[in-house]
């Protein structure tokens, strides 16, 4: 083979070598590692919730040790501002009054108040007596397991609520404005009136 064939068969390796490069596709890149989803810290006892309403305020004293998963959505959905400007939908006089629900911000679903803002938890029961002021999650009554956002405050002692709701919480202060709310005229058992509230979080100090 002379010279000349030589440099043209070189080439032509070359060149067919450098069009099978180009047709082979290019490496994908390595995807990128999924964000670690931050956990929320855990409630610390002694957090308190100051509920605001146009009729005075009281103040809850929550019990993560008794309720960790109730009191974490609570005090999350207070943070988030999702109780301010839901109404105490629900009173029953003498026994309870109950709020929370997010649908009660709208007067227009007035039909659908006591439905929203559950089936978010499962049951988390203890030994814990229903006394005046006691501070225990709504569920369907369907189900134990499917408390949510919804709370209710008893006016007075009520023993036969023990295994069926789950206490979360106990009024520290303020349980004067409770009874003035469970004085609301109701239709049935639903309150004829608007009573909205804010939900603020106070949580204990640092220790030094």
């Amino acid at each position: 083979m002379n010279r000349r064939r030589v440099a043209l068969f070189l080439s032509a390796a070359v060149a067919t070598g450098a069009l099978a490069w180009a047709q082979t596709p290019a490496a994908k890149p390595a995807p990128k590692p999924a964000k670690p989803v931050a956990k929320e810290p855990p409630v610390l006892p002694g957090t308190e919730a100051v509920v605001e309403t146009a009729k005075g305020s009281f103040t809850i004293r929550l019990l993560p040790e008794v309720a960790p998963k109730h009191v974490a959505l609570f005090v999350k959905t207070a943070k988030a501002g999702a109780y301010d400007g839901t109404t105490f939908h629900r009173i029953i006089p003498g026994g309870i009054i109950q709020g929370g629900d997010p649908l009660t911000k709208d007067p227009a679903k007035a039909s659908l108040y006591g439905t929203g803002g559950l089936g978010l938890l499962t049951a988390e029961f203890s030994d814990r007596p229903f006394v005046r002021g006691t501070v225990a999650a709504v569920r369907r009554p369907s189900s134990v397991d499917s408390a949510g956002r919804q709370f209710f405050v008893c006016i007075r002692d009520q023993p036969s609520l023990k295994g069926q709701y789950t206490v979360f919480g106990e009024v520290v202060s303020g349980m004067e404005v409770v009874d003035q709310i469970s004085l609301v005229p109701v239709e049935g058992d639903k309150a004829k009136e608007r009573v909205e509230m804010k939900v603020t979080v106070k949580e204990p100090p640092a220790a030094p």
